[in-house]
């Protein structure tokens, strides 16, 4: 069966493959050996035609080497080498664009969402749900993580009009519909559990198990995470420009009735000591609205930047070269 790839190529939808894992590993060569020797049983298990896609996201360590040591001895393994570092979510758009199977799962490199999650989602998909998403319960973040969080989140969830309980866990499922729909939105950037929502028709999240990061290093440090919630909240919703909009219409209401209120005493009272008081006042207000007006300034440039992007039309990603088994053998395509 053939579908369109985003890059306008056909995608081959294989008959034998109803599972497919996305993997991104971005200078993951210390977690790579465990994760295989954790995530191949789970597949196998299945008793379902399944495919494991990884994404070399422009790593600088070992990371290649191990993953194509490893392809060239699972013939139900495929490596995407990337030709740069593009990030988590343009790593996984690159193999949703590569997957042939019914059922899509990502999963996340660093073994703190165990493999042995995965029937679970895909019990679920069975049971008609179209997107399959997941929270993680016993988290091994430390406290501060944990609850800024979860305050984000929320937050989130306000100003999108999303129904997400958590966004930072990438193990989840997805139909094929909802891939395709994905796929075809040839947005620059995308944060595809949110993306996945707004598409989905019957939703559903389960909890998942969590660990504590035994290898490697996060990739998300704080100023990570908060660009990463900059550009959810600017994909979903225009709310930040309305409230802008309001900051500076309320603004604009103090400033005339403080004028007022001063022009009245002067008229009527003449200046007495309030005059001092007010003066006073003013001169820290000016504070206030120049933070005001440069958050502004930034919420604007946010939306300003996403337009650029988007009219550039540059793609989301390029690829070095692909490595996947075919009929004849081994083969890496460029």
């Amino acid at each position: 069966m053939l579908t369109q790839r985003a890059d306008g190529e056909p995608r081959v939808t294989a008959a034998g493959i109803e599972v497919s894992v996305v993997i991104p590993a971005y200078n993951e060569e210390e977690s790579l050996h465990k994760l295989f020797e954790e995530l191949w049983p789970v597949m196998e298990n299945l008793g379902r035609g399944f495919e494991v896609i990884f994404i070399n996201d422009g790593s600088r360590d070992a990371t290649m080497g191990i993953l194509y040591d490893f392809y060239k001895i699972h013939p139900e393994m495929r490596v995407i080498d990337l030709g740069a570092n593009f990030g988590q979510h343009m790593a996984i758009m690159a193999g949703f664009d590569h997957a042939r199977g019914g059922k899509i799962i990502t999963l996340d490199a660093d073994l703190q969402n165990p493999p042995s999650e995965i029937p679970n989602i895909l019990k679920q998909m069975d049971e008609g749900h179209d997107v399959v998403g997941t929270y993680r319960v016993g988290r091994r973040d430390p406290l501060f993580r944990k609850i800024a969080s979860k305050c984000i989140n929320k937050l989130t969830n306000r100003i999108a009009k999303l129904k997400i309980r958590d966004y930072g866990c990438m193990l989840r499922g997805y139909d094929r519909r909802i891939i395709d729909i994905i796929n075809h939105s040839q947005e620059t950037t995308t944060f595809i559990p949110a993306l996945a929502q707004k598409f989905a028709v019957n939703p559903i999240e389960i909890p998942v198990a969590h660990r504590e990061r035994e290898l490697g290093e996060s990739k998300y440090g704080l100023f990570q995470l908060i660009r990463l919630n900059f550009d959810l909240m600017t994909s979903f919703s225009l709310v930040p420009l309305q409230l802008v909009t309001m900051a500076g219409m309320l603004l604009s209401m103090i400033s005339f009735l403080l004028l007022f209120y001063m022009f009245a005493r002067r008229l009527f009272l003449g200046i007495g000591t309030w005059q001092l008081f007010l003066e006073q006042a003013f001169e820290a207000s000016e504070f206030v609205i120049s933070g005001i007006t440069l958050f502004s300034l930034g919420i604007i440039g946010e939306y300003i930047g996403r337009i650029y992007r988007e009219v550039s039309k540059r793609p989301r990603y390029s690829i070095r070269k692909i490595f996947e088994h075919t009929a004849e053998g081994s083969d890496g395509q460029a």
